[in-house]
């Protein structure tokens, strides 16, 4: 393939489109999240993501399985738990059956911030799918993301 093959080409603008709608749905949502409740859509997605954790087998999560679902490094998401632990949003602690593991926790006022802000969060992903479904390189896109069938992540 060269530079100017149109399979490149598609692929390319096809990455775009995707790279445009994700741009505009994490633009909405920070704005929304930010005004109605001091919280980036970085540390909604980690309040999220944190809270989904269970007491089952596997239930807890690691700081690299935390940073994979948040699809940040290591070290980012320690800075982001860290800046939400001193907000008293989250708690760490140690694992109790490997010393060397540290877990994070969401507290009741994480989980009550949480809370307020999830309709928030649907309410404003909502809004700029729609808007997004107005402009034709984005509207396929936009009906994937609405008929995909994904179950629900547990933590």
């Amino acid at each position: 393939m060269t530079a100017t093959d149109p399979a490149l080409t598609a692929l390319a603008s096809g990455w775009g489109a995707l790279s445009l709608l994700h741009g505009r749905i994490e633009s909405h949502i920070e704005r929304a999240l930010q005004s109605g409740h001091g919280l980036s859509a970085r540390e909604y997605s980690l309040l999220d993501v944190l809270s989904r954790q269970h007491d089952g087998e596997g239930g807890h999560l690691q700081m690299k399985q935390v940073a994979d679902a948040v699809v940040l490094s290591q070290s980012a998401t320690t800075r982001l738990v860290s800046r939400l632990e001193d907000r008293g949003l989250l708690s760490r602690y140690l694992c109790p059956t490997d010393r060397r593991g540290i877990y994070t926790d969401v507290t009741p006022a994480g989980r009550k911030l949480l809370d307020e802000a999830r309709p928030t969060n649907d309410a404003a992903l909502r809004r700029a799918l729609d808007e997004a479904s107005a402009h034709p390189e984005l509207a396929p896109l936009v009906a994937a993301v609405e008929t995909l069938d994904i179950p629900a992540q547990r933590a």
